[in-house]
């Protein structure tokens, strides 16, 4: 208390009795006017002029849409540009999106929601939500500790993780990373291109074997590289090349040039054969040819569960079933091969009703909120697939950054699922959710 307050006349808190009529000028009656003391004045400031660090800008960011404005802001265009952008008119990204606009909930009421259970199984092992990180390539591209950081933040938070063959990490290394940690129980998949060189597939498949992965995802929509306009016009090349315009981005963000520029070469960690753009190496490097016979092939040399990306179609399902897939992910690889192609979550029904019971069915494409993720499983999918809303987190904080995406993936499904008056994932189904004619 100052000196002025022990002073200050001492009045009840007791509003004075109202007069009987309108105040001289007919202006009605109002709270009185007063000097704002500063001992009521400090209470309200939450003024910070320090400069935030790069764990409190992620956690700050409640949606993932506040992730990727985070990560434009921090991140070269071009690398920027490489996660967000997809093929020609980027109209299959557009339509994924608008399809989980086209989603309406139907919540139940009156129901004991004080409990809510995330926890799933995946392929008959545990997972904390129905969400899978998906295989993203180059991916210390975007943020210098790469796969290491999304690795460490999908095993902290009980969920799959993808190792990319277009990774900038190998398989073994990735694999001892995660084996430091005796309490890390998390699934390590690997993905899978068909290369031309098949004995170097092989070799890859028995490495993934040899150091624990467990199932093995063959993503199988890139006979050819798609048209990514925005690498094109951008002049990205891996590894990016330091040209006058590259050198001008450098002084804009300096601190990711500094990273890329002292930390080991960025290089495909199972690749030899590198340079030029992405689309340019996925036809020097990938299989044109590959058919059924050659996912025969793998059935015969990969015990573990096998996992077919990239289907489009019903019947496309059906036959990867029939083939020995004992899953599918209904996928355009987030629009960035054909434009135009179908839209993941307007496909799953049909996929459903053509697969049955006989595999798991997930999707990608699309999912940027835990609402998202709870719709995709009410209208019948086993888990999804997130690339991008991890890769928004990582350029804009590390390690950190990914676990903030999923934080907030989680946080969004259980108060989604609390609004929708369910406990338990199972409980999400057609029921709560279905898709409208139109927006």
């Amino acid at each position: 208390m100052t000196h002025t307050d022990a002073h200050r006349p001492v009045t009840p808190d007791v509003a004075p009795p109202a007069p009987a009529g309108p105040p001289a000028g007919g202006r009605p009656h109002g709270p009185r006017r007063q000097v704002p003391r500063w001992s009521e004045l400090r209470p309200l400031l939450r003024t910070d002029f320090s400069v935030p660090t790069r764990a409190a800008r992620v956690r700050r960011a409640a949606t993932v849409d506040d992730l990727r404005t985070i990560a434009r802001r921090h991140t070269p265009r071009s690398v920027f540009d490489y996660v967000d952008g997809s093929a020609e008119t980027e109209r299959s990204t557009a339509r994924a999106l608008a399809a989980f606009e086209r989603v309406e909930f139907r919540p139940k009421v009156l129901r004991d929601v004080s409990q809510i259970d995330l926890t799933t199984t995946v392929l008959g092992r545990p997972a904390a939500m129905p969400l899978i990180l998906a295989p993203t390539g180059f991916t210390r591209m975007m943020q210098h500790q790469g796969e290491f950081a999304v690795g460490a933040a999908a095993a902290a938070a009980g969920l799959p993780y993808t190792l990319s063959t277009m990774g900038t990490v190998s398989p073994e290394r990735l694999a001892v990373a995660r084996a430091q940690d005796p309490q890390d129980t998390s699934d390590l998949w690997m993905q899978l291109y068909l290369w031309q060189d098949r004995e170097a597939s092989r070799d890859l498949i028995a490495r993934a074997a040899e150091h624990g992965y467990r199932a093995l995802m063959l993503t199988v929509d890139t006979p050819v590289g798609g048209a990514r306009l925005r690498d094109v016009r951008n002049g990205l090349t891996i590894p990016p090349s330091l040209t006058l315009r590259t050198l001008g981005d450098m002084s804009r963000h300096p601190s990711w040039w500094a990273n890329l520029l002292t930390t080991e070469p960025l290089t495909f960690a199972s690749l030899s054969s590198t340079g030029g753009t992405v689309s340019e190496m996925v036809d020097r490097v990938f299989d044109p040819r590959a058919g059924l016979d050659d996912l025969a092939w793998l059935r015969s040399i990969w015990s573990g569960p096998l996992i077919i990306k990239g289907v489009q179609t019903a019947a496309d399902a059906r036959m990867v079933v029939d083939a020995g897939a004992d899953a599918v992910v209904i996928s355009n690889h987030g629009g960035r091969q054909l434009d135009r192609a179908t839209t993941p979550l307007e496909e799953l029904p049909a996929v459903l009703d053509a697969v049955g019971d006989d595999t798991e069915v997930y999707l990608d494409g699309g999912v940027r909120s835990g609402a998202d993720v709870a719709a995709a499983v009410a209208l019948g999918a086993r888990a999804v697939l997130v690339g991008r809303a991890y890769l928004y987190g990582l350029m804009a904080g590390g390690q950190d950054g990914v676990a903030r995406a999923l934080e907030i993936l989680r946080t969004d499904l259980r108060r989604t699922m609390a609004l929708l008056g369910v406990t338990r994932i199972e409980d999400l189904t057609r029921e709560v959710a279905r898709l409208r004619e139109h927006g």
